[in-house]
C-alpha cells in the first residue's frame, strides 16, 4: 500500500471542557444534556454586557504541576492536559524513543491549533508592564503567548520530531489541525500524530469585543439556557474554553502494537467562503464546497452518514447556512442524518471547538449514540425543513453495519473544515 493511501485511525482521545476535566465526564455531560454555562464571578465581569461563559470544569493546575503551569498560558495548559490523557488512552506509557514507547520520535508529530493563542498572557503581561514597570514583565512571556506554544509544549511532552504545527483558522483551527494530521500520516511523514485544538479566551477584552459586535448571547439571567442552536430566539454564541485532542495513527502501526481503535479518520474537506470577514455565506456555498471536497478526496459513501456534530454556534445566520449546505450536497440522504449541536452544552471553544467536537463525534460512533441539542424551546422553521435535529435527549444510532459521521467547523474569515470519521 502506498503512503498516500494509508488508512488513518483514532487510537486515543483526551479532553478538558466546561463539562468535565476528562473525556469520561465530558461525554457523560453531553449524553445527559447538561449545560456547562455559568455566571462569571470575576470582578471584571460586573461591567461587561455579557456576564456568562462556559468555564473550564477542572483547573489544569489540578492535573499538571504548578511550577510547570506557571510557565504556560492557559491555552497551553489545557492542551497539555488533553494531550496527556489522549496519549495514555492510546496505550503509550513513555515518550517517543524511550524504552517501551511504541513509536520513534522521527515518526511522531504534533498538530495543536488555537484560534487566538496566548491572549491571557499577552494582556496580563501588558497590565504588568503598565502597572509595575519593565523589569517586572515575565521572561517567559514570549514563549507563553506564541500561538504555537500549545503545540510546541505538547511536542516536547511526547518527543515529537516528525513535525510540530499550528494551523490558525479562527474557529475552524482545531478541525484543520486534525485534518493536517490525517494528511501527515497518509502522506507517510508520520505514523502517529497528536492533534486537536485549545482555547482560553475568557478575558475582559475578548468578551467585550465579541459582545460589542453582537456575536454573543446577552441572556445573563439564564446562563444554562443561553446557548440554543436552532431555537427561534437564539441571539448569539456563549464563550467556552478547554481543549480536545485525538491520537491519530496509521492502521498498520496501530495493528502492529495491538492498539484499541475508536474509529477510522476518513479525511477532510476544506474550502473558503471569500464572502465576508465575519458573516457566513448565507446559502452555505462555501460549506457545500468543503463537503464536495471531502467526498471527492475520500471513499466516503453518503449513505453511510448517520450523524453530524454541527458547528451550530447559536447565531441566527450561521446555524441555517450550515444546514442549507448539508441539504444541498446530500439531498434526501440528509433525512437519515442525526444533527447535534453540542455547543448548546459546551459553549463555543473557538479554536478548541474542532478538537472537542471531534472527540464527541468519535465517541458518538464508538458508542452509537448522538448527543442532544438542548435549549430548543421552539425550533426555527427554517431548520426543521432542512435537517433532523436531535433535541432534548440523546438518540441511539444504528446498531448494525458500518456508519460514518461528520464534524463541521467554520471560522471568521470564511474558513470551512469538515472532518469525516467511520466505524471500523
Amino acid at each position: 500500500m502506498s503512503p498516500t493511501n494509508r488508512t488513518v485511525v483514532v487510537t486515543g482521545i483526551g479532553a478538558t471542557t466546561p463539562l468535565g476535566g476528562d473525556v469520561a465526564s465530558t461525554w457523560e455531560g453531553l449524553v445527559a444534556g447538561r449545560s456547562g454555562v455559568t455566571p462569571l464571578t470575576q470582578e471584571w465581569a460586573a461591567e461587561q454586557p455579557v456576564r456568562i461563559a462556559a468555564q473550564i470544569a477542572v483547573e489544569p493546575t489540578e492535573v499538571i504541576p504548578r511550577p510547570q503551569a506557571r510557565r504556560l498560558d492557559r491555552s497551553a495548559q489545557f492542551a497539555l492536559v488533553a494531550a496527556q490523557e489522549a496519549w495514555a488512552d492510546a496505550g503509550f506509557t513513555a515518550k517517543a524513543g524511550e524504552e517501551g514507547a511504541g513509536v520513534e520520535p522521527e515518526r511522531l508529530g504534533a498538530v495543536i491549533a488555537s484560534g487566538i493563542g496566548g491572549v491571557t498572557t499577552l494582556l496580563g503581561q501588558y497590565d504588568v508592564l503598565k502597572e509595575k514597570g519593565v523589569r517586572r514583565v515575565s521572561p517567559h512571556t514570549v514563549p507563553m503567548l506564541m500561538p504555537n506554544s500549545p503545540s510546541a509544549n505538547v511536542g516536547l511532552a511526547v518527543n515529537a520530531r516528525a513535525g510540530v504545527h499550528t494551523p490558525v483558522s479562527a474557529c475552524a483551527s482545531g478541525a484543520e489541525a486534525i485534518g493536517y494530521a490525517i494528511e501527515m500520516i497518509r502522506s507517510g511523514r508520520a505514523d502517529v500524530v497528536v492533534a486537536g485544538g485549545t482555547e482560553a479566551a475568557i478575558h475582559p477584552l475578548p468578551m467585550a469585543a465579541f459582545a460589542n459586535m453582537m456575536a454573543m448571547s446577552k441572556n445573563n439571567d439564564d446562563p444554562e439556557g443561553a446557548s440554543r442552536p436552532y431555537d427561534t430566539d437564539r441571539d448569539g454564541f456563549v464563550m467556552g474554553e478547554g481543549a480536545g485532542v485525538l491520537i491519530l495513527e496509521s492502521a498498520e502501526h496501530a495493528a502492529a502494537r495491538g492498539a484499541r481503535v475508536y474509529a477510522e479518520a476518513v479525511g477532510q474537506g476544506i474550502s473558503a467562503d471569500s464572502h465576508d470577514i465575519v458573516q457566513p455565506e448565507p446559502e452555505g456555498r462555501g460549506i457545500q464546497a468543503a463537503l464536495r471536497n471531502l467526498l471527492d478526496s475520500t471513499d466516503l459513501d453518503p449513505a453511510e452518514l448517520v450523524h453530524v456534530n454541527a458547528h451550530a454556534t447559536s447565531t441566527p445566520a450561521g446555524d441555517i447556512a450550515e444546514l442549507k449546505g448539508l441539504r444541498a450536497v446530500f439531498g434526501d440522504d440528509t433525512d437519515h442524518i442525526a444533527v447535534s449541536g453540542t455547543k448548546s452544552m459546551t459553549g463555543h471553544l473557538l479554536g478548541g471547538a474542532g478538537g472537542v467536537e471531534s472527540v464527541a463525534t468519535v465517541l458518538a460512533l464508538y458508542n452509537r449514540v448522538a448527543p442532544p441539542t438542548i435549549n430548543i424551546k421552539e425550533l426555527d422553521p427554517a431548520a426543521a425543513g432542512l435537517a433532523d435535529v436531535v433535541r432534548d435527549e440523546a438518540r441511539k444510532l444504528p446498531v448494525d453495519g458500518r456508519i460514518a459521521a461528520l464534524n463541521d467547523s467554520f471560522g471568521f474569515g470564511g474558513h470551512n473544515v469538515v472532518l469525516a470519521f467511520r466505524t471500523v
